[in-house]
């Protein structure tokens, strides 16, 4: 981050910061009050169908509440969830059914919700029926929040640029089409302050769960000079790499394995100069994340 961004970040993080209590945290010993939360999670796959292998698909919405009630009572300026919120159902109507007794858990939050689009998410689903049982934008989005720029991308796109929906893809074929790398381009120049991206496919070196064109997405945010972090999921796993600069994690996904010593979800504090701290609850790894 550059001097100039820092400084703007810090300034508006005084003005603009949600739910943390600016005037405090002001008074407040800046190397260990966070001038900005933010409370992540990932891969819920939430069905109501039997468990296969290590996936227990009912007992997301467990998981799900207990995440809630901690982020309510830690009350972070926002929370994302990083796709997979849903898994596949064997027709629309009954994966919306699943979609909408997710949200109503969801809408429990007292701040603000986002969601990254997942390739479970719209197997079934179109993105605009995604979009009409929940708060999502339905694609990528930029929020604002305490002085920085959080860009939710979407690449549940085929190499052709069509859309996912209705089965039509091959899970490994993830993209990001050129309107949106246009868009991502536009939105990172604008940005005033320091810019943290959520995905869900990787964005990083694994192959297997990788976006197909992420190197081409890694080389725009590099030369933003702008972009922190990279919060991912995808690959169900704890994951962490640096590439130029910029912090590539993946957060574990909370369908994994059954009973609440399985959950796994995220606080997110973003500090004064730049670095992170990712507070990891149950399988959720803790990382320190410093500006380089």
């Amino acid at each position: 981050m550059s001097s100039i961004s820092r400084r703007v970040f810090l300034s508006q993080s005084a003005l603009c910061l949600s739910g943390l209590g600016a005037n405090s945290l002001l008074a407040a010993d800046a190397a260990s009050a966070p001038l900005l939360r933010v409370g992540l999670m990932t891969d819920l796959h939430y069905a109501d169908k039997e468990p296969t292998k290590t996936r227990f698909y009912r007992e997301a919405l467990g998981k799900l509440d207990e995440a809630v009630a901690h982020m309510n009572r830690e009350k972070p300026a926002l929370v994302v969830e990083l796709g997979d919120f849903i898994d596949q159902a064997d027709s629309v109507e009954r994966e919306i059914e699943w979609l909408k007794t997710m949200e109503s858990h969801f809408a429990k939050l007292t701040m603000p919700r986002h969601y990254v689009l997942g390739n479970h998410c719209v197997g079934t689903l179109t993105k605009q029926e995604f979009a009409q049982h929940t708060k999502a934008t339905g694609g990528h989005a930029a929020v604002e929040a305490g002085g920085a720029t959080f860009l939710i991308l979407d690449a549940c796109f085929r190499e052709d640029g069509t859309p996912y929906e209705r089965k039509n893809f091959n899970w490994q074929d993830a993209n990001l089409p050129k309107p949106e790398l246009a868009w991502l381009e536009a939105a990172l120049s604008k940005a005033s302050g320091p810019v943290i991206i959520f995905a869900h496919q990787r964005l990083d070196m694994d192959k297997a769960h990788a976006v197909r064109n992420a190197a081409q997405v890694r080389a725009l945010l590099e030369k933003s000079g702008k972009v922190l972090a990279v919060f991912q999921g995808h690959s169900h796993k704890n994951d962490y790499q640096q590439i130029a600069s910029i912090h590539y994690t993946t957060l574990v996904a909370m369908v994994e394995g059954s009973g609440a010593e399985n959950n796994g979800y995220t606080m997110l504090d973003v500090m004064a100069d730049g670095s992170m701290r990712l507070n990891g609850f149950r399988r959720q790894t803790n990382r320190t994340l410093n500006h380089t």
